[in-house]
This record gives structure tokens, C-alpha cells and sequence, in this order.
């Protein structure tokens, strides 16, 4: 998952796209390899699309359908992935909803959805894009809690005026009851407080886990006014704090920087936290909360005390939800 930044329009495509018309010889081009087919009808240049991010291919996918499809609504993970909601792996459909149809069918790997309910949509640059507030509703009752979790806190800090409120009572229009059961669920917990999906993620594991509920971005207050920290996560026990911190990998991968300098950074920061009174900082990244095993390990190494039983289906599921992570 890239770093998550919230566009005011959609993002745009990460490669050329060639369409049929515009190329006389494109089935040349193709067998000869200079050019890679993403939609019917639609081709980008082979070099750059191999070296494409799972999600930044899905984002290349979904701009190609709007070439195929320009008076169609995007939604779902289509509308997420545009207006730079989170989006986790390569999801193997786009999806959209036409507005003159009463059925919903697929051509390819687009899914055309029926507008039994038109959504709330916006014009972006010329593509029709649902809004954020569907898009969270949308997650919220087919996605597995944890993206649901994330879609809606992202949701959540991209328009101050959003409300869980406003994502239930939206989501209570909807037929299935099932699915509304399922949303209660999500925006109970959802929150503009996680800054990160990484964040929406671990507390969710972390409840599902069965461990006492975090405080979420705790400030732990410096000598001087202005010289302050936060821990992402905090738990009190016994008279001490716990702080957890959850990292995104990209932070110690050299791709935003030095790789080590971030880490002697974490280490100066963690001593800091530690001498104003934070006992023990631990942290953990995506392949840990991927693996609920190991999340767990962490916490109860750190002292985290388990308060309920763990929510096994919740956990079990985690996997192939995030599957495409880095």
C-alpha cells in the first residue's frame, strides 16, 4: 500500500495509456512485446506497467475502464483506489455502476452493477466517482472488518464534515440486513484519530486479538510547551505506560530516505518517550498484523494484558484480505 494522501481530484493514471484507435499498429507492438494489453481496446508500454505496484496496476486498470466506460459511476475499490482511499493488492475487479441499466453484468473483469439506488457521485476531472461517504458504507458492509476499518477511518480525516453518523444512516438504506449488521460493527470502532491505515488495521487485530483497548495517538507531553510526542498506541497498566508504534515498512526501507538515519531517529525518539515516563515502546509493521501471531507476541513481550476472548473467524480471514501487501 502506498503512503495514503487524500486528492481533491482523481489521481491520475501512473502510465501512458494507448487506445486502439489512436495506434495502427498496436497488435504488432504487442507481439513484439512494446506494449501490454490492460483492457480491451486499451494498452500501456510493457517496461512500465511491469514495474507497477499492485495497486498503482489496479489504478491503471480502472483508468482504462473509464475509457471504455466514461458515463459509468466508479465504486467500491474502483472510487477508493481514485480518490486515494485505501486500497490493499491488486483486487481482481473493477467496479462501477451504470446508470441506464437495471441489471448488473460483467464484461471482463469489470463488474457493471445495476443502479437499483443511484450513489452519491461526483464529477472529477471528467470521471464519475462515487463519494467518500459511499465508498466507506460500501466497505463497511461487503469488505472484512479490517479494510472496512481503514476505508472508513481514511474516509473519516479526508472530509471533516463526514460523520459516522452520516455512514449509518446511509447505510441503513440498504436491503441486505446482514450487511447492516456488519456496518454497525465497523463505524462503532471508526475514527479520524488512526493516521494511517497501517494504524485502523492494528486496532483492529488488536481487539480481535482479545487485548485491552489502546488509547490512539496519546500525547506524551515534553519540558517545554511545543516539544511533545505521540505514541500510536498506549496502554496504562500497573503504573506504567505501554506505547506501541505501528510502521509502515516503507519508513525503514531507504525509499523515503536513509534507511538508517529513520532508525537512529526511532531509537533517539523511543529513548525520549521513555525517559518522560513511557516504560516500554514497542513497534510492528505489516507483516505483523498480517500474521496475528506475531502482533501477538509483540504485545504480550510488552506486558499488553489479554481481557477477552479472541475473535478466531475475524482472525483467520485476516490473511487473504490483505493479501498483496508489501
Amino acid at each position: 500500500m502506498p503512503p495514503l494522501k487524500i486528492f481533491a481530484d482523481v489521481r491520475q493514471c501512473p502510465v501512458p495509456l494507448i487506445s486502439r484507435t489512436a495506434e495502427p499498429h498496436i497488435d504488432r507492438a504487442v507481439r513484439s512485446g512494446h506494449l501490454v494489453r490492460v483492457m480491451r481496446g486499451v494498452y500501456a508500454p510493457q517496461t512500465l506497467w511491469r514495474e507497477l505496484k499492485p495497486w498503482d496496476r489496479y489504478l491503471t486498470r480502472v483508468h482504462a475502464a473509464a475509457r471504455c466506460y466514461p458515463d459509468a459511476v466508479f465504486v467500491r475499490e474502483s472510487a477508493a483506489t481514485l480518490r486515494g482511499l485505501p486500497v490493499f493488492g491488486e483486487p481482481p475487479h473493477v467496479h462501477a455502476v451504470a446508470l441506464d441499466s437495471s441489471a448488473t453484468h460483467a464484461v471482463g473483469e469489470v463488474r457493471l452493477h445495476a443502479a437499483e439506488r443511484p450513489p452519491r457521485f461526483e464529477n472529477l476531472g471528467g470521471m464519475l466517482v462515487a463519494t467518500g461517504l459511499e465508498i466507506a458504507v460500501d466497505a463497511a458492509r461487503l469488505r472484512h472488518p479490517a479494510v472496512a476499518r481503514a476505508v472508513a477511518d481514511a474516509a473519516l480525516r479526508a472530509d471533516p464534515r463526514l460523520t459516522t453518523g452520516h455512514m449509518r444512516a446511509l447505510s441503513e438504506t440498504h436491503p441486505s440486513s446482514r450487511g447492516r449488521r456488519r456496518a454497525r460493527d465497523v463505524f462503532d470502532r471508526a475514527s479520524a484519530v488512526p493516521e494511517s491505515p497501517l494504524e485502523s488495521v492494528s486496532a483492529t487485530v488488536i481487539e480481535a486479538l482479545g487485548f485491552a483497548l489502546p488509547d490512539m495517538q496519546l500525547w506524551v507531553r515534553g519540558p517545554e510547551p511545543g516539544d511533545d510526542d505521540r505514541v500510536d498506541f498506549a496502554w496504562s497498566w500497573k503504573g506504567r505506560l505501554i506505547g506501541g508504534e505501528a510502521d509502515g515498512d516503507i519508513k525503514y526501507s531507504g525509499t523515503l530516505g536513509d534507511a538508517r538515519a529513520a532508525l537512529r531517529e526511532r531509537h533517539v525518539r523511543d529513548a525520549r518517550l521513555m525517559r518522560r515516563g513511557v516504560h516500554t515502546v514497542h513497534h510492528w509493521a505489516w507483516a505483523d498484523v498480517s500474521e496475528p501471531s506475531q502482533l501477538r507476541a509483540i504485545l504480550l513481550s510488552a506486558g499488553v494484558q489479554i481481557v477477552r476472548q479472541p475473535n478466531l473467524p475475524l482472525l483467520g480471514s485476516l490473511g487473504g484480505a490483505l493479501r498483496g501487501l508489501p
